[in-house]
């Protein structure tokens, strides 16, 4: 029987949902046959490798940004997912900006900030985006419709926990997400927030927000655009194994890419297995090929 460490928590905001995330998986793989392990980043490192295939589902710092993975690069563990390399840069949304702009990638207008020079630069004095430079599952997350209903107590707290932070420009239109299965996008997901409401934290997870597919405001040849700029992010970024690229699509047809995730949610509530499920890959089929992924992977470096 194939021994499997499913690793989640760690010590990032993000912890409570990887938790959720990392049972979610381990439950799944269970119902499959395989020996599963519920491990977190804390335990030491032969228990870690005790293991054919190591499966993280974290989120944040410390899990997500490259510093686990490059661990378990170093103890020759086979694991799922992204490496080291790739999971460094999509975490880093300042970096991720950069290479990916410079790869011709469409991406909102934005800048790397501090408190300071947040309050001063004149992108914030429109509608605009304000968001952890290596956070996610929308922590700290703002999206001002209209700065002068900013709450800028609110704000001068999150600076606190994040020293800088992406101030981009507010792109209208319809925001989606797709998922990268291997070498195949998953179906697209229109998101609708609730009326008056931001696809923030809170409206992740409580349930209120309209994930729906197919997405009833994108034209077919739009989605097949999307799901193509989707798999170029995946493979001009690293990823590996999975992702799950964010985009808003304007009236005029244009994909802005977001930012891409390493280890996209695996909650009920998350949306890559939400899409794998609808594209024929229930959680259990789901998390079955991405162990077949690293154990392929595992073969061909022996």
């Amino acid at each position: 029987m194939t021994k499997i460490n499913v690793v989640c928590g760690g010590q990032s905001s993000e912890r409570e949902v990887s938790l959720r995330s990392g049972n979610a998986v381990a439950n799944a793989l269970r119902q499959i046959g395989y020996d599963v392990r519920v491990l977190d980043t804390s335990d030491n490192d032969e228990t870690m490798a005790n293991c054919e295939v190591v499966f993280p589902v974290l989120h944040g710092i410390g899990g997500e940004d490259g510093e686990f993975q490059a661990r378990l690069e170093k103890l020759g563990v086979t694991f799922v997912g992204t490496d080291a390399t790739g999971s460094k840069l999509c975490m880093d949304k300042s970096a991720y900006r950069a290479f990916m702009i410079e790869r011709g990638f469409l991406m909102p207008q934005g800048v790397t900030v501090d408190e300071t020079s947040y309050f001063s630069h004149p992108l914030s004095r429109q509608a605009h985006v304000l968001k952890p430079v290596d956070g996610g599952s929308s922590v700290d997350t703002y999206i001002f419709r209209d700065p002068n209903l900013r709450d800028e107590e609110k704000l001068r707290d999150s600076f606190a926990r994040n020293n800088e932070m992406i101030l981009e420009e507010l792109i209208t239109g319809t925001e989606v997400t797709v998922g990268i299965l291997g070498d195949k996008p998953l179906p697209v997901i229109e998101i609708i927030p609730p009326a008056e409401g931001e696809f923030d934290f809170e409206n992740k997870y409580n349930g209120l927000t309209q994930e729906l597919t197919p997405p009833p405001h994108v034209t077919s040849d739009l989605q097949l655009k999307v799901q193509n700029t989707a798999f170029e992010a995946h493979i001009a970024a690293g990823c590996r194994d999975f992702s799950r690229s964010d985009f808003i699509i304007t009236d005029k047809g244009d994909c802005y890419l977001l930012e891409t995730n390493t280890i996209p949610g695996m909650t009920d509530q998350s949306l890559f297995p939400k899409a794998a499920a609808i594209a024929g890959f229930p959680m259990p089929k789901l998390v079955d090929i991405l162990v077949g992924f690293a154990l392929a992977r595992g073969e061909r470096n022996t």
